[in-house]
């Protein structure tokens, strides 16, 4: 059952790419409503596609996916996107993507078994070390709301949302460790960077929100974009069924939505994992409505609410019930969100902003732990290494993106320390 999951997921993910319905980078979807609109040949989709999306795939999804032995949704939805889009959009091309569709989700799981086996033959097994790279993503994660608030408003206010969601961190870690908190006999622990990420929300929507639309220079969303809305809405079945799928996968612990749910499922901690994926959820609600209506491309993960439902969902059946009505309800509800956002211009453009400070903080929590990584790997030469490749991938014009330097770095130095070992001039790592 999970590897049809996966296969399915693969194949529906490339067949909505393919028909210019849904894709998951969200910097394709501009560039798919244009060739949607004639703008931009399909070869020329395929090729930006193929740019944009594989190195994502390479440096950033499948080394989350080898640390924890369960697969990032960027791993297969961003492969999704390239096989779907490069593929032409005819009788023959649409099948030919599913079917490459399906055997890449399934390549990636049982790939994933396969890669797994093959570092216990290796003379340094560095794949759990390799697990340190996203260590530092989930306790810096509570740092985007305070940046998204000091890009968008004032570096003022970013420091007060920051200061204030410190505070609130280290109070639920007073409240941890007194045992405050308690039902009955049972102590409850909350989790501390989820409060603090809750806080810096709340700080973030509050700002957004004081900052109305001036009178006569509001732009109605819903009926500027109404063909579009409307083009979404006439694929809800697709949405529901993949929507249906990741709930399920994500129920029987197949697949994670991001790094910071990932690593918290890795540790058991599926509850903080769910309240972490509804945080980011949230945040993610501007930017993929505004891009979805602005340009009749969904995403086919939706408001990545389905996570959340999967995380939580007492079992897969319910999951996949719950998780096809949740994202019908998202695409029914786009032209209200349109009108909301209309109304409050500053969440609208808070969406960019918040993509904006994840990515920065991706960056460096991802630098520090690919650093941490590579120096469990091999002392000293880990840490070398990693400046090394950065401010080499700098200088040549970053042919490597940031979020990728850390993952990429650390898997390098596990394949040269082996490499090492077997020529004898280095000695296995203690």
């Amino acid at each position: 059952m999970e590897t049809l999951f996966v296969i399915l997921i693969g194949a529906v993910a490339a067949i909505l790419a393919n028909q210019n319905i849904a894709v998951f980078n969200d910097g394709l979807r501009p560039i798919v409503s244009e060739h949607i609109d004639g703008s931009l040949k399909r070869r020329e989709l395929g090729l930006t596609a193929f740019a944009m999306s594989f190195g994502l795939v390479i440096g950033f999804g499948i080394p989350f996916t080898l640390s924890a032995s369960i697969i990032l949704i960027h791993s297969i939805l961003l492969g999704t996107d390239i096989i779907g889009l490069i593929t032409p959009k005819n009788k023959w091309g649409t099948p030919i993507a599913a079917i490459i569709g399906g055997l890449y989700g399934w390549g990636l799981l049982t790939g994933l078994e396969g890669f797994v086996k093959l570092f216990e033959y290796l003379p340094v097994n560095f794949l759990e070390p390799l697990g340190e790279v996203g260590t530092p993503v989930v306790v810096t994660f509570m740092a985007f709301p305070a940046l998204a608030v000091a890009l968008q408003f004032s570096i003022k206010k970013g420091i007060l949302t920051f200061a204030v969601a410190a505070i609130v961190r280290q109070l639920a870690v007073f409240v941890n460790e007194q045992g405050l908190l308690t039902i009955g006999d049972n102590v409850i622990t909350l989790n501390q960077e989820g409060m603090a990420l809750i806080v810096g929300m709340i700080f973030l929507f509050a700002y957004a929100m004081r900052e109305k639309a001036e009178e006569g220079s509001s732009v109605d969303l819903a009926s500027v974009f109404s063909e579009k809305v409307l083009r979404i809405k006439k694929n809800v079945v697709y949405f529901m069924i993949i929507g249906a799928l990741i709930a399920g996968a994500t129920n029987l612990l197949l697949m994670a939505g991001d790094p910071i749910s990932l690593n918290l499922l890795a540790e058991g901690k599926q509850t903080d994992a769910g309240i972490a994926a509804a945080a980011r959820a949230i945040g993610f609600i501007p930017l993929v409505a505004s891009t979805a209506i602005a340009t009749g491309v969904y995403s086919p993960v939706g408001f990545t609410l389905i996570f959340v439902v999967g995380l939580f969902a007492p079992n897969v059946w319910l999951a996949v019930i719950i998780g096809a009505v949740v994202i019908f309800a998202e695409v029914m509800l786009l032209s209200y969100i349109a009108k909301f956002l209309d109304k409050y211009p500053g969440v609208r453009n808070s969406g960019e902003n918040i993509r904006s400070a994840m990515t920065k903080l991706l960056e460096v929590a991802l630098l520090i732990g690919g650093a941490n990584a590579a120096n469990m790997i091999a002392p000293g030469f880990g840490f070398f290494f990693i400046a090394g490749f950065y401010l080499l991938n700098e200088a040549a014009g970053r042919p490597i993106v940031r979020i990728a330097v850390g993952p990429v770095g650390a898997i390098a130095v596990g394949i040269i320390v082996n490499i090492l070992v077997l020529l004898g001039v280095m000695n296995i790592p203690q």
